[in-house]
């Protein structure tokens, strides 16, 4: 996999997050701040680690679920490794600007 076509395949991976949601809030997880780190080996490896808005989200298997789903279907992409973890634990700054607007918080 040549760099190019790496990053074309990082930013498909990052429109398909775009369009998962937490059921409850009507932001995506990528513009939430969620999603804290995409890497993506040359052997097509996608890895993700990820967070919650609460460790107890009732939402968490759907929301893993639809990344998991979502990702594999990217071209490029043949195996997701999805981590969920809960540090650094996330905050309203994680949000970026677009969500922030969105959800009042500007």
């Amino acid at each position: 996999m040549t760099p190019n076509e790496k990053l074309q395949i990082e930013e498909r991976i990052v429109e398909v997050l775009k369009t998962v949601y937490d059921p409850e809030i009507p932001v995506d997880i990528y513009n939430l701040g969620l999603i804290y780190n995409i890497d993506l080996a040359d052997d097509g490896l996608l890895e993700i680690d990820m967070t919650l808005t609460a460790p107890n989200c009732p939402a968490a298997d759907f929301i893993m679920e639809d990344v998991r789903m979502k990702t594999e279907g990217v071209e490029g992409v043949k195996d997701v490794r999805l981590n969920l973890v809960f540090e650094p634990e996330w905050d309203r700054d994680m949000m970026s600007e677009e969500a922030k607007l969105d959800l009042g918080f500007l």
